[in-house]
């Protein structure tokens, strides 16, 4: 992975290039954690040699994977990311197009890059929180735990 800080202004907006091989899930968790953002936007494009999305089913609070074991081409990936007891939590969709022209997409459970992620992060000026809502079997920003700067 490379990155570099653009721009002058705070808070910062980050350029990302994710390498062959990585994990787009880990790196970014990564350098979330290892650059403390409480609060950032995510956005990419690219390629992967392989992906996993998933479809969240509210009956059984559980993720269906749809698996792309071929190439695929990362049309769009969004999300965020914010703080979870465990430190930065990302939340991340993706869109994925496949050789024969059709789309698969959903939650970004993993995706293995190949030959390039390029993402732009750009962070808050807000600390966001997330808690775990038992209710609906995921962590989701909570705005009364969250500051803003």
């Amino acid at each position: 992975m490379q990155w570099k800080r653009i721009g002058r202004g705070d808070p910062a907006t980050y350029v990302v290039v994710l390498q062959p091989g990585d994990e787009t899930i880990k790196a970014l968790t990564d350098f979330a954690s290892t650059h403390e953002l409480s609060a950032a936007q995510i956005t990419a494009i690219g390629a992967f040699e392989r992906a996993t999305v998933g479809w969240f089913d509210r009956q059984t609070a559980e993720y269906h994977p749809i698996y792309m074991d071929e190439q695929c081409e990362v049309l769009s990936l969004i999300g965020d990311v914010a703080m979870g007891a465990e430190g930065p939590l990302l939340h991340l969709h993706a869109v994925l197009g496949l050789s024969d022209g059709h789309t698969r997409g959903g939650h970004l459970l993993a995706g293995h890059v190949w030959p390039t992620l390029e993402v732009m992060i750009s962070e808050s000026p807000a600390e966001l929180r997330k808690t775990y809502r038992p209710d609906v079997g995921l962590a989701l920003i909570d705005i009364g735990q969250s500051v803003s700067n």
